[in-house]
């Protein structure tokens, strides 16, 4: 998914060394995407006090909408650097097709992984046949040794594995035996989980990472706190077994983690560099190869099979880019 903020903000953004509390809860902010009829997102990552867990460093959830009040998810095709995005939808279906020549549909419990590395462009709709559009698009940085790897893109579908009352399905990485074939470059964990009302779980995690739970149905208390729907509980390293409680409704939730990167990035719009030259650099890049016709085999080549125009890239602020602590 593009972020189609017409004014993005540029961010630095760090591993903390310490976490303010147990159970950190993050806020969602509302954020249209595109004019009066796009389609809104939730989002909890990144923000001004947290911007990574792990190497995951942004998270955009969204519906249940109904397409035909909302023009449903509606991206041309639009650029992305240094990092992987993943497409994870609980209903619906999204048209994806990308400048690698990957053409693939978004479908519930299933996985959708594109790797950025160097620069890779994609287009994301949803189909005819959508009337509930509801997921969740997360990215995961890339770290420095991998981030100009050659673009690629994987799909992959997880086999639900039952752990007492719970029902996972691991999208990345690995959790309770269970192995994710999905390529990774740092150590990550991703899931998702369903709990039956009035049901507990004690998960057993690795104390390594970082962790976040995303509520996005029912209602749930994450090491004896309550989690909002919508909201991102964070949980700094340490952590071996990871409580959840089911309120008087069934949960499904998202559970994100890894290893602290370790890594300052700077992310503008769907970028991520290490500076504000190489922002300036992508930015000229994309509009000089796609928008301004030029070459077809630039950094981000072109979306062949995309009947319609790219997504021109924001302006830049008139200012140099600099890092938010």
């Amino acid at each position: 998914m593009s972020n189609l903020e017409r004014e993005p903000a540029e961010l630095l953004c760090e591993s903390p060394r310490t976490a303010t509390a147990a159970v950190e809860i993050l806020e969602p902010r509302d954020v249209p995407l595109g004019g009066p009829r796009a389609m809104g997102v939730r989002r909890t990552l990144p923000q001004r006090k947290r911007s990574l867990i792990g190497a995951w460093c942004f998270v955009d959830h969204y519906g249940p909408d109904a397409v035909a009040g909302q023009g449903g998810m509606q991206v041309p095709p639009h650029p992305h650097t240094g990092l992987q995005t993943v497409s994870w939808l609980f209903a619906g279906e999204i048209d994806h097709r990308d400048s690698v020549g990957s053409h693939a549909m978004v479908r519930p419990g299933e996985l959708n992984l594109m790797t950025a590395g160097r620069g890779i462009a994609h287009s994301e709709m949803s189909t005819a046949s959508t009337t509930i559009l509801h997921g969740a698009q997360l990215w995961v940085a890339l770290p420095d040794p991998s981030r100009h790897h050659e673009p690629f893109f994987e799909h992959y579908v997880p086999v639900p594995v039952v752990f007492g009352p719970a029902e996972l399905r691991v999208f990345i990485g690995s959790l309770l035996g269970q192995v994710s074939t999905a390529s990774v470059f740092s150590e990550l964990v991703g899931a998702q989980l369903d709990l039956p009302a009035g049901a507990s779980v004690e998960l057993p995690v690795d104390s390594r990472f970082e962790h976040g739970v995303l509520l996005d149905a029912g209602s749930l208390r994450v090491q004896g706190e309550d989690l909002p729907l919508s909201h991102l509980a964070y949980l700094e390293p340490g952590l071996d077994i990871l409580k959840l409680e089911a309120g008087d409704a069934p949960v499904r939730a998202l559970l994100i983690g890894g290893v602290p990167l370790g890594e300052s990035i700077v992310m503008w719009w769907n970028f991520i560099g290490r500076s504000h030259e190489e922002i300036v650099q992508f930015r000229a890049e994309w509009q000089a190869d796609v928008i301004d016709g030029g070459r077809a085999d630039g950094r981000f080549g072109a979306v062949a099979s995309y009947d319609g125009s790219a997504l021109p890239a924001p302006e830049l602020p008139n200012v140099r880019l600099k890092p938010r602590e």
